[in-house]
């Protein structure tokens, strides 16, 4: 693995997992510029155990918080237990299609204008959603969440929502803050519900793609390995602080505008031959 690969993979999956950008939609413009080749599993799983590593450093607070809760000797308060609850409400319809695509494994979901399309389509629902007011403020004062005033059926809906993730292009980030906004849900609140639904996702892909990289017969690269950890990482926290200070005085708008240029870039090469 050379160290541009290294590097690159790291940026965009770094700066691309947390953002609403579509990181598959970057991701494919890697060999379209480059002409280098997919890097493989032990790059796959090196960048998102990176990722996984900056949002639970992120969301320490509420992490910590989370495990007390389960705690007999210091659960007193309930509030982050349903959280927790909420958060596996809103991972279980991903995870039940997901299975179902991994069986079926439709080409259309490979295509590269699916990806430049999702773009376009999904930023637009992101403008949309985001035009809508706010009725529910789970966040005053931009560090402290009150989640006990979030419900059960927006946490589905949110769930339903992560399940268009499927589709490369629709960024798991953008359709779930869409979908929190288009609830009413105040921007932060929208972004860090996002980014602790993300744990269980990304945990349980890193968890199975390292079960197949061990498996494999070839042996990965230990020095490629730890500098694309290291790498991501850094890049994603950075992406998350940033995400987050930016929503707390605008809105989704430069997000919206970011994605249509990609897809129309996308589109473009598409039509020039360029990628296929």
């Amino acid at each position: 693995m050379t160290a541009l690969s290294i590097f690159l993979i790291s940026i965009v999956q770094g700066v691309t997992e947390f953002l609403p950008i579509s990181s598959s939609g970057h991701l494919i413009l890697i060999p379209a510029f480059t002409g280098l080749a997919d890097q493989g599993q032990t790059a796959d799983v090196a960048a998102h155990f990176g990722t996984l590593t900056a949002v639970v450093l992120y969301l320490r607070q509420d992490m910590t918080r989370m495990i007390s809760s389960v705690l007999p000797l210091t659960r007193t308060d309930k509030t982050y237990l349903r959280l927790i609850g909420l958060i596996i409400l809103s991972s279980l319809p991903v995870i039940f299609v997901g299975l179902i695509i991994e069986v079926l494994s439709p080409s259309v979901l490979r295509l590269a204008m699916t990806v430049a399309l999702a773009n376009v389509f999904f930023a637009g629902w992101l403008y949309w959603a985001d035009r809508q007011p706010v009725s529910h403020i789970l966040c005053r004062d931009g560090t402290e969440y009150d989640w006990s005033n979030l419900t059960a059926r927006q946490a589905l809906f949110i769930g339903v929502a992560q399940v268009a993730a499927l589709i490369p292009g629709a960024s798991r980030s953008g359709v779930t803050m869409t979908m929190a906004r288009q609830l009413g849900l105040d921007r932060l609140s929208a972004a860090r519900f996002s980014l602790l639904m993300s744990v269980p996702v990304i945990g349980g892909a890193v968890v199975l793609k390292t079960i197949n990289l061990f498996t494999a017969e070839a042996q990965p690269d230990l020095s490629a390995l730890a500098a694309i950890i290291c790498l991501s990482f850094i890049c994603a926290l950075g992406a998350i602080r940033w995400m987050m200070s930016w929503l707390a005085t605008a809105n989704f708008t430069i997000f919206v505008l970011y994605r249509l240029a990609l897809g129309t870039l996308l589109l473009s090469l598409i039509m020039a031959g360029v990628i296929s």
